[in-house]
């Protein structure tokens, strides 16, 4: 099949996925329609992001090799035989019906937010422009960076297959998707009302915004975790290998740009590097922790600010208890995949509440 009629069919696909999220948007008691799309995109982007981390943890990112199809072809059914001949060479390797098919969901679902994207696009420019560009929550400005930024993760995405699954790159992409989350986080708390907060609340813009810059980090350490699979480089906690500080190697395990599995070099991985990979991880959790947790107990003494508190450090107890027990029970997939989850969930919440911490010194500038 020719390049225009593969994005065709492909593009199809993002559109059926949409119009489900529509018809969700049409059908709801909700009378600000715009509101509730923004909402059921950012739902969609935080269950891709879970589907995306199932499909790495799974071994699928490989399931279909080429892209943005599959052999060619906008389905894995089209592309069967194919498919059976490199499961049949390789029984266990990244090529199976099952892989294939996951990975080939996982790009339909992250196509139909695209086509939501450019829907919040085009209709906020539509009631900007009806209001005579004097309401700000419609500000057409957030959207157009959505939809570049989308076009960045799809970029990445596609750089992620064709480059083998280079660590980096995965990361990266991993890093993407939780921006996008942020971002739609943000244009959604835009569009929602919220209660009175107290002008305390001013005090934590500053610890709010450190909180977001290191969750960020340790999702970066998460993701480079994930990508070099040593999630079991420490197999005991909270010692790991029986010590506190056991035998590692940063600087083949710190080494950003080389293949997966590889050194800079071209040999082989040592086992030291990917337990440092694990460790700094783990080391660097009980910092986020501890700040986060402070920031939420914070939130918890503030007029309107108490939910999103309680929120917030329930999240992070949670994150916490299955961090331990993914170790604990040896990285099974249910759980290793809604550690992922609750930390979207963290960036959702810590995004939430540095929206909320800014509100005060709006209206006071209103």
């Amino acid at each position: 099949m020719d390049n225009s009629g593969l994005l065709f069919q492909l593009a199809t696909k993002g559109i059926l996925v949409a119009l489900l999220a529509f018809l969700i948007v049409w059908s709801s008691k909700d009378r600000n329609k715009y509101r509730k799309l923004v909402w059921v995109t950012l739902f969609l982007t935080f269950d891709v992001i879970m589907f995306g981390a199932f499909t790495r943890l799974t071994d699928s990112g490989l399931g279909c090799p080429d892209w943005p199809g599959c052999y060619g072809h906008s389905n894995p059914l089209q592309a069967m035989e194919h498919i059976r001949a490199a499961e049949a060479a390789m029984p266990d390797g990244p090529v199976t019906v099952m892989k294939a098919w996951i990975e080939m969901i996982h790009r339909y679902l992250a196509m139909g937010i695209g086509v939501l994207i450019i829907a919040i696009v085009v209709i906020s420019w539509r009631f900007w422009l009806r209001s005579g560009r004097t309401q700000s929550q419609f500000s057409p400005r957030f959207p157009v960076a959505l939809f570049l930024f989308v076009c960045l993760q799809g970029a990445f995405g596609a750089w992620t297959v064709t480059m083998k699954l280079q660590p980096i790159i995965v990361t990266i992409h991993l890093l993407l998707g939780m921006t996008l989350l942020a971002m739609l986080t943000w244009v959604a708390a835009r569009q929602s009302d919220h209660p009175v907060v107290d002008r305390t609340a001013l005090r934590l813009r500053v610890p709010a915004c450190i909180a977001l810059i290191l969750l960020a980090m340790q999702i970066a350490l998460g993701g480079w975790v994930s990508t070099n699979y040593a999630a079991l480089a420490c197999m005991d906690f909270p010692l790991c290998h029986g010590t506190l500080v056991p035998q590692m190697d940063f600087q083949h395990g710190f080494t950003l740009w080389r293949s997966l599995g590889k050194t800079a070099d071209g040999d082989y991985l040592p086992f030291e590097a990917l337990t440092a990979i694990h460790w700094t991880h783990r080391v660097f959790a009980f910092v986020v922790a501890v700040w986060i947790a402070w920031v939420a107990w914070r939130a918890l003494r503030i007029q309107g600010l108490q939910r999103i508190g309680r929120a917030l450090l329930g999240a992070l107890v949670l994150q916490i208890t299955i961090g331990i027990a993914t170790v604990s029970l040896k990285w099974p997939l249910a759980l290793a995949v809604a550690h992922n989850g609750c930390a979207a969930l963290l960036v959702l919440l810590t995004v939430m509440l540095n929206y909320k911490v800014r509100i005060p010194g709006r209206l006071d500038e209103n």
